[in-house]
């Protein structure tokens, strides 16, 4: 990435052919394969003379390689190389589905921007070559979130799970990983609470427990819910519970309730409208300014939000003038967002209808939305619930003798474990749900498709291709 815009942009593609001169195929194919960066358009019904070989075994058990040479295939399938044998039929795959013309040989697919200059380098050395191509109309490439740097890398599974980012729309990675620890930290707010989930980022990072090794790219993204729990902690005076060892910075879960939930669904109109500038942003970029305008996560919906925000403050606030100037602005975001279904869906009787029907739904989404953050207080307060149940249980039993005091060390030390383990799981899923269904709902409004590069990592001339029965064999 060559600036702070291209962190918002899925990374960019090329539509490309690979070259070849016929006799010189395999090798290129096999560099292309092993450098794992292009997806070749996928061949349709190909087959080669390894897939009968492959067949023949009775399960494929090891992941595919290729080797540098042409290896003899009915060696392979006696010696049960699985693994080779799978990498062959790839590349026969791909192989008679190439494009012949004289001499040469070519497949067209996609490549990262990026990597364009090392592929070519690469090809270069075997022959082969990586030509641009202009992309065919009216087909979007495929998506690419980028992973490179710690944090991204921690990032990027919260975006991918929810789906694939269209190619034009703007990358939410970042934000949404801010948004996510912000909220988790509001209903975890417990500085010692904090300092735990702090403490098993760092141990993920040194790679302990190895059984967790997997889970180490995940880190940062946990230092990050971690910090936010402690800075909430500290706000809210809670360390391991309301024990006195930080005092109250800014309000008390317990004895504020009203206040931290007017805090908890501000933050979320905040969220919201940021959902819905990301929207409009995406809908311009997928389909112009027209899109943009009567979409109802585009202006359309964002106009509605903001005269029913306008609405609430002014009737809140005793002012007639905001009531009016939000009730003129959901009014007119209606009538815009009424125009685009009515649109979509060919208008007529039925059309009215139907886009009648999804109005309403437009509006009761929006104020549900909003509430649905009430949600943030309502975990934040019974985590401190918990902690203040578990703290008084302790100093209960501190003053009734040597027994009593070694009981309430145990209930203090289990009942934070409880609590620990049951609100961070709750805060966890609470927090995934809002980011889910209430905000990307709104940044996204269709599904890309995922860039999936053809990668077979190739054996050299002094690697041993594993066999069966822990024997190794020289392909």
């Amino acid at each position: 990435m060559n600036s702070w815009a291209d962190s918002l942009i899925p990374d960019r593609m090329r539509r490309v052919a690979v070259v070849a001169p016929t006799d010189a195929l395999r090798d290129t194919l096999v560099r292309v394969a092993d450098a794992g960066c292009v997806e070749l358009d996928r061949p349709d019904g190909a087959s080669g003379p390894a897939a009968p070989h492959l067949q023949s075994l009775e399960a494929v058990s090891e992941p595919p390689v290729l080797s540098e040479s042409e290896p003899d295939l009915d060696r392979l399938r006696r010696q049960g190389l699985t693994g080779l044998l799978a990498g062959e039929a790839q590349l026969a795959a791909y192989r008679e589905a190439a494009v012949i013309r004289g001499s040469a040989a070519a497949l067209a697919g996609w490549c990262p921007t990026a990597e364009l200059p090392r592929l070519a380098a690469r090809l270069a050395d075997g022959g082969g070559a990586v030509v641009p191509l202009r992309a065919p109309p009216g087909v979007d490439p495929p998506t690419r979130l980028s992973d490179t740097g710690t944090v991204r890398n921690s990032l990027v599974p919260l975006v991918r799970t929810y789906g694939t980012v269209p190619y034009a729309d703007v990358d939410p990675t970042v934000p949404a990983g801010i948004a996510y620890v912000v909220m988790f930290g509001m209903m975890f707010g417990d500085a010692g609470h904090g300092l735990l989930l702090l403490l098993g980022a760092l141990l993920l990072r040194s790679g302990r427990p190895r059984r967790l090794l997997f889970m180490r790219p995940l880190w940062p993204f946990l230092t990050g819910a971690g910090v936010a729990s402690i800075l909430a902690g500290i706000a809210y005076g809670e360390f391991f519970g309301p024990t006195g060892v930080l005092p109250v910075l800014w309000l008390n879960p317990l004895d504020a309730p009203m206040r931290l939930l007017a805090c908890a669904i501000g933050l979320g109109a905040v969220l919201l409208a940021l959902a819905y500038g990301t929207g409009i942003v995406n809908r311009w970029r997928e389909g112009g300014p027209g899109r943009a305008l009567y979409a109802v996560s585009g202006v359309a919906g964002a106009t509605v939000f903001l005269g029913f925000a306008g609405l609430a403050a002014g009737v809140a606030l005793h002012v007639p003038l905001i009531v009016i100037t939000g009730s003129l602005l959901a009014l007119a975001g209606l009538g815009l967002a009424g125009t685009g279904l009515m649109a979509a869906s060919g208008g007529g009787a039925s059309g009215a209808v139907q886009s009648g029907v999804q109005l309403f739904d437009v509006v009761i989404r929006i104020g549900s939305n909003t509430v649905s953050f009430a949600r943030l207080a309502a975990f934040g307060l019974t985590h401190a619930a918990l902690g203040g149940i578990v703290w008084q249980g302790t100093t209960a039993l501190t003053g009734a003798g040597p027994a009593a005091l070694l009981a309430g060390l145990l209930l203090f030390v289990l009942g934070n474990a409880l609590a620990f383990a049951l609100e961070a799981l709750v805060a966890g899923v609470q927090a995934l749900r809002l980011e889910f269904y209430e905000l990307f709902s709104r940044v996204f409004d269709a599904e890309g498709r995922p860039f999936r590069p053809w990668h077979v990592p190739t054996l050299t001339c002094h690697e041993k291709a594993p066999a069966p029965h822990g024997t190794e064999v020289t392909p």
